[in-house]
């Protein structure tokens, strides 16, 4: 595995990875049009030898056939990674997920040289037992977002097995760390930074859900792909507990210094439940990983503390 494309790569997990692997010693080239990636996730790696980076879209993908001809590993994060958009305007994952996927997989097609492609998934179990298994039988993603990574899931799978490469599957839990800019706890801060009396909270405040630091992401990723087997093979990644989201709004409060904030619950939609298409409860089962050695080193509550820690201190104005 010498020589790499991440797609997505200035985003929060792609640059974290793209980091991991030029410091492995990989020829990485990082393929994004910065729509919500941003070129200072990765500013430290572009006086790298063995870094290159490409500003172009999926959606027109001029040099990524030439890019492909000298890649043997594909890691496709690019996406658009807000699944609240999906309520008010779909053709955002549509395009920006489906569509982009399948061009990356034609011009892939076309050049032949990929022999491993890896894709990251969330949300495509919907409204699922807990934890929820890979081979969980029934797949009802309940937002277009979900629908949207089901459906590259799908695509990916059959070009896997009719052009002759391997593919792995992660699908994710809530990945949280450094340079994250999306998701509860970025939101939480940025509103405690406007207001430090008040929080506004999506929902009732009961939504629990798995968090995962991004190192014990990066750590997965690696493992699973070590261990490669079949054709195509999907990996649960996530933490083994799950934290609810006022629990989250109490760690952000006490870590920015905070006295008697009160928390204004909007009561939700469908159950108390943030926006539709919200997964409410959501675990998954990481017992797959985890016969093959990995497993995460933080709880859920240690990941969202670190990360919280870390974006005030390092990342975002604090009150």
């Amino acid at each position: 595995m010498s020589k790499v494309l991440v797609t997505g790569g200035a985003g929060f997990i792609g640059s974290h990875l793209a980091e991991r692997l030029v410091n492995s010693g990989f020829d990485v080239c990082v393929y994004d049009n910065l729509s919500s990636g941003s070129i200072e996730n990765i500013k430290h790696l572009l006086n790298k030898k063995n870094f290159k980076f490409v500003k172009e879209d999926l959606l027109k993908p001029v040099t990524l056939p030439k890019i492909l001809d000298e890649c043997e590993v594909v890691f496709h994060l690019a996406a658009n990674p807000e699944v609240r958009v999906s309520s008010v305007n779909p053709e955002i994952h549509f395009q920006q997920n489906v569509l982009s996927t399948y061009n990356l997989l034609e011009c892939l097609r076309k050049t032949g040289k990929v022999r491993t492609f890896v894709f990251t998934s969330s949300t495509v179990y919907g409204e699922a037992k807990t934890p929820t298994p890979e081979d969980y039988p029934e797949l009802k993603p309940i937002s277009v977002y979900g629908a949207s990574k089901l459906a590259c899931e799908a695509l990916i799978t059959a070009y896997a097995y009719n052009y002759g490469f391997r593919a792995v599957i992660y699908r994710l839990a809530n990945i949280v760390g450094p340079r994250s800019k999306h998701g509860v706890i970025y939101d939480f801060i940025e509103k405690l930074r406007m207001n430090s009396e008040e929080l506004e909270i999506l929902g009732d405040g009961t939504q629990r859900k798995s968090y995962l630091y991004i190192d014990d992401c990066l750590e997965a990723m690696f493992i699973g792909l070590e261990a490669l087997g079949g054709q195509v093979e999907v990996f649960n990644v996530g933490s083994e507990d799950r934290l609810d989201v006022r629990s989250i709004a109490e760690i952000v409060v006490e870590e920015m210094n905070l006295k008697n904030v009160r928390f204004r619950f909007t009561g939700g939609v469908d159950g108390g439940r943030g926006w539709k298409g919200d997964v409410k409860n959501m675990l998954l089962d990481i017992r797959k990983l985890k016969s093959l050695g990995w497993k995460p080193r933080y709880t859920s509550k240690e990941a969202v503390k670190l990360t919280v820690k870390y974006l005030v201190k390092n990342e975002l104005r604090c009150i």
